[in-house]
């Protein structure tokens, strides 16, 4: 294998990206199938003359001059989209350039994201003499939080002490972020004919139920997430008109903040309701760096913000101190007619290796 080169221009590393992300849009990869985009990224390192390894679907790599005796940096996101929604108007598996941005499926949740730092990677990779070892993964299976992705690979990754997980934040810092808990709740009763009376109607009960627990509020207020969020996002009960059900289901959604754990949450909303709660996982826990760590800092000398972010990521599931930051914008997120800004993986690639010039 031929050395890779040890300087690479801008204008070079932003040519590199645009061209690997229009490939990776028009390469299906839903979570679970993410096959054919791994492939496109290990070819995209083997062009540039880098040796990669895989586990299942991901694909990783450490720099040329890596050190046992070094911690270690982690370049990560993802390269699997959910389905495209049916209000698309372009063909989601179509890059299409136009008025400065890049339309796709995957263009800005995270395709951006991956094709700076595969950029990034590609800069500091022959470089001698850094503090800290560089490893990029680039993983599958988060948008279902599946547990083939950063979470089956992190075990086989050396001494990561930070890792960056490259989401769409406009390259602003996401310092905390929510975790997900996800609860299924029953509700019994006494079923009956519905014409008699019934004072253990079990939606009735249920109702009461979830009215108390979502005006309750947890008391500990996270500086940067605001409070806990409890979400009813499902009910179900009865299928006769004139049978009262004996059991009322239901879902909750709740986005912790890093002032408690999952299991923390969950007993805590437990001891306020008469139902049943199951807890489908306590996983996806929050997560949080703190504002004077060397990374963060380095981001503010360079006029980027921090903020708490209400949504999840694979930072959840990585067992080490993380940041949030990549290009594009999340309200785009899963929307129809996706697209990022050139100019956002332009200035993508250019912050991510300046705070990293100031870390490394």
């Amino acid at each position: 294998m031929q050395e890779p080169k040890s300087v690479y221009r801008r204008e070079e590393l932003s040519e590199k990206a645009i061209t690997l992300l229009k490939k990776l849009i028009e390469i299906p990869s839903f979570s679970k199938d993410e096959y054919n985009t791994s492939v496109e990224i290990e070819n995209f390192f083997k062009d540039n003359h880098i040796p990669t390894n895989r586990f299942k679907n991901n694909i990783w790599a450490v720099n040329q001059y890596f050190d046992d005796n070094k911690p270690s940096i982690l370049l990560n996101t993802h390269h699997d989209t959910v389905k495209p929604n049916k209000a698309y108007t372009l063909d989601p598996f179509l890059a299409i350039e136009k008025e400065g941005k890049i339309f796709g499926l995957g263009s800005n949740d995270a395709g951006a994201s991956l094709v700076s730092l595969a950029q990034v990677f590609l800069h500091f990779y022959a470089q001698e003499n850094l503090d800290y070892n560089l490893i990029i993964a680039l993983t599958a299976e988060e948008e279902i939080s599946g547990v083939d992705g950063i979470e089956a690979l992190f075990p086989q990754l050396p001494n990561v002490e930070l890792a960056i997980v490259g989401e769409p934040t406009q390259m602003n810092l996401a310092i905390a972020e929510k975790g997900l808990l996800v609860i299924d709740g029953v509700m019994k009763g006494t079923p009956s004919h519905a014409a008699h009376p019934n004072v253990d109607n079990s939606i009735v009960k249920c109702l009461a139920d979830l009215q108390n627990i979502l005006n309750f509020k947890l008391p500990k207020v996270s500086d940067y997430l605001g409070e806990v969020k409890i979400t009813l996002s499902g009910i179900h009960s009865g299928v006769q008109h004139n049978v009262v059900p004996e059991t009322c289901l239901f879902t909750l959604d709740v986005r912790v903040t890093d002032a408690y754990s999952n299991r923390e949450a969950f007993d805590i909303i437990q001891a306020q309701m008469k139902s049943k709660l199951t807890a489908r996982s306590f996983r996806l826990n929050s997560s949080k760096i703190e504002i004077d760590h060397p990374f963060v800092q380095a981001g503010l000398s360079l006029g980027r913000t921090t903020y708490g972010s209400p949504t999840s990521s694979d930072q959840a599931i990585i067992p080490c101190t993380s940041v949030k930051m990549g290009p594009g914008d999340s309200t785009r997120s899963h929307t129809a007619d996706e697209y990022i800004y050139i100019d956002e993986i332009k200035e993508g690639i250019d912050i991510y290796i300046k705070i990293l010039e100031k870390v490394l």
